[in-house]
């Protein structure tokens, strides 16, 4: 064979999921370069030469690498580095760790971090006193799992000049004892009341956190992904100059579609600094054409935007239905603006009245403007009204599904279902509904507020229980076939991430690819979860190799 036809990586010896529906099972692929040159079986091997490597499967599964839709790799970076409370369950554990920290770096002027879970706390809000108790000396700030709250000790409270009298901002609600006083806990737009004064992560602690994040995705079989917010926002530092940073000095191994944060203070006199960020910050892997709006909260503390109000501890009808960030009127105004500049527009739509807000804005850019094929997508989707599925369809709007919190655990159980009542309950996470009218899924992680694997969420989907819950299925007419699962972990997500040359194991596509220790489709589905990453490409070049693989 001439060197010169002969392939740089053969994986060879296993199935071969490749997500293409003309050709969705093979047992060989080649790779030459970044690309793929063959697709198929034993007649791959002619592309063997003396110079090519070649992996054997040994029966293992090959599937095209993964992308996230929807993360926050430099947040969870950084936080990995601070005060660190995710996998700890009890305001025991939580004071152990902060107290743990706090002692081991005397030298710091406040104590941040975060990934405390609502349902460890009465009504989901920890009180001040415990870590007034704990570290009585400095400021501590400490944001929970969702990311949409934030937990402070009185020092902190005190230095942001906050007390009984301050009003809630119009975005936000500070949390509150019964004789008035501040509890120390600050939902959404009230988060910044304190993160204002919280030092700033500095450029080389992003960088480190982007870095470490890389590294943990890959793991998990990650090539691409969407960063969801890169901007300034309650406690997060923008991150677009850590990527710059990334891509100049080689660093960045990942495909990156990055969303640059819409100020909802303001208007659209902010276009032309978005427009100039998108010149400045789309360079090398790292591509800036998508805006990220937020058009309500979280259903766990009362902010989702719903069409009906919530419900009060006695199940009776309260006078919240959430908030909506951005006027209705001006949501349709902006989107049509942003994607009149051929701008992605990235939502975070949760409840079912933000859902519906976001595909009519939606719907009012396809009239102005016709299709410009700038591929905007909803993400979370907790509650959707039955009648806004088919638009999804009908608007070329997709679904960006986060399938790890479509299962019974007890921050659905104890914080969300009392709250939203049975009847809406059931409009959780639609998942095969959304499938069944044709919308296109993608998917994500949303890490830090959930694990960044993705073979535990395809677990999720398909089966609507936790990896290793004992708790009943959830809504089980909503489960997804694995295959539509990983097409939306895959293809769905590259295609939101305009990613057109990936997404599916096809000659002529990047080698974006990730090896699993087993094949999961000959497996019972509730084996799913045992399946681990051995091995990732991106571009034909390997990112991760587990120790054991």
């Amino acid at each position: 064979m001439h060197t010169d036809t002969a392939a740089d990586l053969v994986l060879t010896g296993g199935p071969v999921h490749t997500v293409d529906p003309a050709h969705p099972y093979a047992t060989s692929v080649a790779v030459r370069g970044e690309r793929i040159v063959a697709v198929g079986h034993d007649e791959v091997h002619a592309l063997i030469g003396p110079a090519t490597e070649v992996v054997d499967l040994h029966g293992r599964l090959l599937v095209p690498g993964f992308q996230d839709a929807h993360v926050h790799p430099v947040g969870a970076g950084v936080e990995l580095g601070q005060c660190d409370l995710s996998g700890a369950t009890t305001p025991d554990e939580y004071a152990a760790r902060i107290r743990a920290y706090a002692d081991t770096h005397p030298d710091l002027p406040w104590i941040t971090g975060g990934g405390w879970s609502m349902e460890a706390f009465p009504g989901g809000t920890p009180d001040r006193h415990l870590l007034d108790t704990v570290v009585p000396d400095r400021p501590v700030y400490l944001v929970n799992r969702d990311h949409h709250g934030a937990w402070a000790n009185t020092r902190a409270l005190d230095l942001a000049g906050l007390h009984r009298d301050t009003p809630d901002p119009a975005d936000g609600r500070i949390e509150r004892d019964p004789d008035g006083r501040l509890s120390g806990t600050l939902q959404e737009g009230a988060m910044e009341l304190i993160a204002r004064h919280v030092p700033a992560v500095t450029p080389d602690e992003q960088l480190a956190g982007l870095l470490r994040a890389q590294a943990v995705l890959h793991s998990h079989g990650i090539t691409a992904w969407q960063d969801a917010l890169l901007g300034e926002h309650a406690s997060t530092t923008d991150a677009a100059l850590a990527y710059r940073h990334a891509v100049t000095e080689g660093l960045l191994t990942a495909r990156v579609r990055g969303a640059l944060w819409w100020d909802r203070s303001r208007g659209l006199e902010q276009l032309p600094e978005l427009l100039a960020r998108r010149e400045h910050f789309t360079l090398g892997g790292l591509n800036t054409h998508t805006v990220k709006i937020m058009q309500d909260g979280i259903a766990e503390n009362g902010t989702a935007a719903m069409l009906a109000p919530y419900l009060t501890d006695c199940g009776c009808v309260s006078g919240n239905s959430g908030i909506s960030f951005v006027d209705p009127e001006e949501l349709a105004a902006v989107v049509t603006r942003l994607d009149a500049e051929d701008f992605q527009v990235h939502f975070h739509a949760l409840g079912d009245r933000a859902v519906r807000e976001a595909l009519d804005a939606v719907a009012a850019a396809r009239h102005a403007n016709g299709n410009r094929g700038n591929r905007h997508h909803l993400a979370h989707l907790q509650v959707v009204d039955s009648a806004d599925i088919p638009r999804f369809r009908e608007l070329g709007a997709t679904a960006t599904i986060q399938p790890l919190w479509a299962a019974h655990e007890p921050q659905m159980d104890d914080l969300t279902i009392p709250f939203l009542g049975a009847q809406r309950a059931t409009r959780q996470y639609p998942f095969a509904e959304l499938a069944n009218s044709g919308a296109l899924l993608a998917s994500g992680s949303d890490w830090p507020v959930s694990s960044p694997d993705p073979i535990a969420a395809l677990h999720t989907a398909v089966n609507r229980h936790q990896p290793g819950s004992d708790r009943p299925v959830f809504l089980p007419e909503q489960r997804i076939t694995l295959a539509t699962a990983l097409t939306a972990y895959t293809a769905g997500s590259a295609y939101v991430n305009h990613l057109d040359a990936t997404g599916t194991i096809t000659v002529g596509k990047l080698a974006d690819l990730a090896v699993l220790d087993r094949d999961i489709f000959a497996r019972p589905a509730d084996e799913i979860a045992q399946a681990r990453v051995q091995q990732t490409f991106v571009g034909g070049h390997r990112v991760h190799h587990a120790p054991d693989a």
